[in-house]
């Protein structure tokens, strides 16, 4: 496969808060594009930095490529800050986007992976964040060379998805450094192995030059936050934040002052230290949904319950059991109770409220 690259755009920061956003859809099955586009701007007017459009949580599996183009269209023009301005008109935050768009390109074969990398960018998105391959999971030279090829098939900044319990396929630290170090514009990595070591040891061979030195690693899974920021994570591919994204971004923006604590005396470290692990216990049985088969169906309840989303989900998924369901409704309400107590807000803020949550 020839490559499609003519440059490497360097155009937004991999960093901070950026949901993997559930996909509306509407009791008839298809896809609700202006709940969409109303929910990628609720993300952003919450202090989200970022949207990823059509991943695992998005069930992008289940999507077809128009279903993802037409996501994808619909929220870089939610994002635009200039409404004039049409899809199309080039990619990336140069095009005058609030935020980047991630397209998250899943495919059982490399071909047309690629050809959904060359439609991301037709749609005005920013990024890629590339899977392995649906299906054939292979061993990683197989899963290293799939993903370089997508990668090579656009100009966009990538993100590499390394999820081995999903898609079967581990791709170790080192391999993920140098496949960064050959492509340019591989610069991030979504880590869902649930092993905050392996979010270490990307970031030191980064510091050891083995790496870009700006290889930005987040962490893909929501109750590991904390810890992930303590190894050296830059961003969180977050899914809770789809019910609650000021509280994902508090937490976020804790988990970052602790660590950090810039300028800080030992007093105000620790009261860093005091808030992050208050709003992490309190956020922790929410986050844990995050992590179980049945994700999309709780954490899209978890929408529906704050009022902004519906629960329908596309087959082969089902609705949760009636005793499931009741059971995940205890727990959204209990730490909704437990966030609120610290003060920590659950609803749309008044800006939030006044722009794009109920357009």
């Amino acid at each position: 496969m020839t490559s499609m690259k003519e440059s490497t755009p360097q155009t937004f920061e991999w960093s901070g808060v950026m949901p993997a956003l559930t996909t509306p859809l509407t009791a008839a099955d298809s896809v609700d594009f202006d709940a969409a586009s109303r929910h990628a701007a609720w993300m952003i007017d919450e202090g989200c930095t970022g949207v990823v459009i059509g991943g695992s949580l998005g069930e992008g599996q289940s999507l077809t490529a128009d279903d993802k183009f037409g996501l994808w269209q619909a929220c870089s023009d939610a994002l635009r800050l200039c409404a004039g301005m049409g899809a199309g008109m080039g990619a990336g935050m140069g095009a005058g986007m609030r935020a980047p768009v991630i397209a998250a390109i899943g495919s059982a074969s490399t071909r047309d992976a690629c050809a959904l990398a060359e439609r991301a960018a037709a749609a005005g998105c920013a990024g890629l964040m590339i899977l392995p391959p649906y299906v054939h999971s292979g061993d990683t030279r197989e899963a290293i060379t799939h993903i370089e090829h997508v990668a090579q098939a656009s100009a966009l900044q990538v993100m590499v998805y390394n999820n081995p319990q999903a898609y079967k396929a581990d791709l170790s630290p080192r391999s993920l450094a140098a496949l960064a170090m050959r492509e340019a514009n591989v610069r991030a990595v979504k880590d869902s192995t649930g092993d905050v070591r392996r979010i270490a040891e990307l970031v030191q061979l980064a510091k050891c030059g083995e790496a870009p030195p700006d290889l930005a690693v987040f962490v893909g899974l929501d109750d590991l936050v904390p810890a992930a920021v303590a190894a050296g994570a830059r961003g969180w591919v977050a899914g809770l934040a789809n019910a609650l994204p000021h509280a994902s971004v508090e937490l976020w923006q804790c988990a970052v002052a602790e660590h950090i604590a810039v300028n800080g005396t030992a007093g105000a470290r620790n009261d860093q230290s005091l808030r992050a692990h208050q709003i992490d216990h309190a956020f922790l049985p929410l986050l844990k949904m995050d992590t179980v088969p049945d994700f999309v169906q709780r954490i899209k309840l978890a929408q529906s319950h704050v009022g902004r989303g519906s629960e329908y989900v596309r087959a082969p998924r089902l609705a949760l059991s009636s005793v499931q369901r009741a059971e995940c409704i205890a727990t959204i309400r209990a730490a909704i109770e437990a966030l609120e107590q610290l003060g920590v807000g659950t609803t749309p803020s008044a800006g939030a409220r006044g722009s794009s949550a109920n357009r």
